[in-house]
């Protein structure tokens, strides 16, 4: 049986943080769909064919480097999180846990995730030391800000988001 996996998120931007995720979780199944979530609540600062478009650089680049043969799909969605798992046929959840206060959440949402589908398991893997404290949301502050963003992001990403800022 293939194992599939689904790594969820807003992706605006993808972070090095998120490759890390990436990079990792690509070792561990046969198939992993990356699924960009359209959720107007958080205002996106990327329309979702950018964050798609981004998201598949990043994510194939990341594999590659990895030399392994997992396929990766990125797919934009907007409905619940176990119903789209469930429509990809993910037999598991990825998610990136970076503090205590990322588990507290995500602890919360296992738990409810899992009254909608106990066959679907939640797989936390931390974030490398490196990359603990980055979040998309500081990135764009520091961009908009002027700061240098190098740390955070890859050259295609950095490059994105700082025309993003120039043209506002």
């Amino acid at each position: 049986m293939k194992r599939v996996a689904l790594y969820p998120g807003t992706f605006d931007p993808i972070t090095r943080g998120h490759i890390d995720i990436i990079r990792r979780a690509v070792k561990m199944v046969d198939h992993l769909v990356i699924g960009v979530a359209i959720n107007r609540d958080k205002g996106p600062l990327f329309p979702l064919e950018e964050r798609v478009a981004m998201v598949e650089f990043e994510a194939r680049e990341a594999a590659r480097a990895q030399g392994v043969k997992t396929t990766i799909e990125v797919l934009p969605f907007e409905k619940l999180l176990m119903h789209f798992a469930q429509d990809i046929k993910a037999q598991m959840i990825i998610r990136g846990l970076r503090a205590v206060s990322d588990f507290e959440y995500e602890f919360q949402m296992v738990g409810m995730n899992a009254q909608l589908n106990p066959d679907i398991e939640t797989v936390f893997l931390m974030a490398d030391v490196r990359h603990q404290a980055v979040a998309s949301r500081l990135v764009k502050e520091i961009a908009r800000l002027g700061g240098d963003i190098s740390a955070f992001t890859t050259p295609n990403v950095a490059t994105r988001l700082i025309a993003k800022y120039k043209k506002s």
